[in-house]
């Protein structure tokens, strides 16, 4: 594919390389854009987006886990012996340990399901910076993989 219009997978924007490629301040050698170039551009989008998302999920599963330790910690200063606890959208009398045990596990299933996230996005900036260095390489700065 020599020049014309790329589309990023995921963008109704479509990049013309002509343009972008031969702008003042560009390279002075226009680089011809390669299907292999436009799958790495794509590809770093999915990355990009992919690493979005990790991010909302970690911020949730952190505020979740907040809200299990609050509860944790509103439980320790309960004397009743029966306190209500949520299932789904009904509240059901359980015994205080019983409460403490599940809060305990769900604590536990949210802390290890973060550190499986914080993995992934670790992954995903890695693969992202791996790109980042293929496509600087051949464009230079006529490729723009930075967020504003």
């Amino acid at each position: 594919m020599s020049g014309g219009s790329v589309y990023a997978e995921g963008s109704s924007d479509a990049i013309n390389w002509n343009q972008a490629l031969s702008r003042p301040g560009a390279s002075g050698s226009e680089a011809e854009v390669t299907w292999e170039d436009q799958q790495n551009i794509n590809k770093f989008g999915r990355l990009n987006n992919r690493l979005h998302d990790l991010e909302d999920e970690i911020k949730i599963a952190k505020e979740v886990n907040e809200s299990f330790e609050d509860a944790s910690n509103e439980l320790i200063l309960t004397d009743e012996e029966t306190v209500r606890f949520q299932i789904g959208e009904v509240f059901a009398h359980v015994s205080k340990d019983e409460v403490e045990s599940r809060i305990e596990e769900m604590k536990e299933v949210t802390s290890s399901n973060i550190v499986k996230l914080e993995q992934e996005k670790e992954t995903v900036v890695a693969q992202m910076a791996e790109l980042k260095k293929i496509l600087y390489g051949k464009f230079k700065d006529s490729i723009n993989l930075e967020e504003d």
